[in-house]
């Protein structure tokens, strides 16, 4: 057996915390921790697999869009009992390539997995339906599991990212911007100020002046977010369409605490926080349908 396989309870052995009889392959191809990332292209999305539909009595409108899109919450993998079987973009499902299953991705799409335990991280392409359980938003390849470090415990608590052409091109430029900003340091007293004062630890700049970052922290949307379940409202790179959308919410009636939340060029609306998933999906299904959103749960 591969060292750096994992030793795992054989499939269908009743052990080891799978779905059903699912568990790894009995011959598991060599060299699987040295398989390649998905390589994020272009692909026009599958005739079928991006419609509504419903599974255990939830309906699922997949997000035909281009727009950024992140999430964190439990992923999971699936293996020998679904490989080889017709996945939702009628490819057969390879355990042993680097793929994954998410319930309103585009099909398909790629997307970055960041494991918060460990840090570790992988891209993979969408090209499945699922899972369709309230605590888990992602289900990876066997492969894609194993290079997370998620096999021996089943599931852990990831961050998934979007990805789309060319991102790796503007995040190299977003880091050189970065470093040059980082080589003109203000003097140590500022510098402590401005890290205390920073309010998004999501951007890579350096932090706002005194006078700007006094003013931020005086903003009550800038706060800490409470955490708990929130409805990503939509993800917007238009100046202003956040705030535009949380008016009509307003004038709609909606009886949801709105923020909007800046991360690099895109402003994010969120509404929340909830105790628990189940709240935040029966808020999203109170929304009216004339504003046409396509909220999703987020954990933060």
């Amino acid at each position: 057996m591969d060292p750096s396989l994992p030793n795992l309870p054989a499939a269908g052995s009743g052990r080891g915390g799978y779905y059903q009889d699912d568990g790894p392959g009995a011959n598991p191809p060599p060299g699987l921790m040295d398989t390649p990332d998905a390589v994020v292209k272009y692909e026009p999305y599958a005739r079928f697999g991006n419609k509504p539909y419903a599974v255990f009595g939830q309906t699922y409108t997949p997000l035909v869009n281009d727009e950024p899109f992140t999430q964190r919450g439990v992923a999971s993998w699936y293996g020998v009992k679904f490989h080889g079987q017709r996945t939702s973009s009628g490819e057969p499902y390879d355990m042993y390539k680097m793929t994954a299953a998410h319930p309103t991705l585009p099909i398909p799409s790629y997307a970055r997995i960041t494991n918060l335990e460990n840090g570790k991280s992988v891209v993979v392409r969408i090209n499945d339906r699922g899972p369709f359980h309230s605590d888990r938003i992602v289900d990876v390849s066997y492969t894609a599991a194993l290079k997370l470090g998620l096999l021996g415990k089943g599931s852990h608590e990831v961050q998934l990212d979007r990805l789309f052409p060319g991102d790796e091109i503007r995040l190299a430029s977003a880091r050189r911007a970065a470093a040059s900003e980082a080589q003109a340091l203000p003097p140590p007293g500022i510098a402590a100020l401005m890290l205390e004062d920073r309010a998004d630890t999501d951007s890579a700049a350096v932090a706002p002046a005194p006078a700007a970052a006094a003013a931020a922290a005086a903003a009550p949307d800038q706060a800490a977010p409470r955490s708990g379940f929130y409805l990503q409202l939509g993800a917007y790179g238009r100046a202003g369409k956040a705030e535009e959308i949380s008016e009509k919410l307003k004038q709609s009636g909606v009886d949801l605490a709105i923020e909007v939340v800046r991360s690099g060029s895109v402003n994010r609306l969120y509404g929340g926080p909830f105790d628990t998933r189940a709240l935040a999906q029966e808020a999203a299904r109170a929304l009216p349908a004339r504003l046409g959103l396509r909220p999703i749960v987020v954990r933060r």
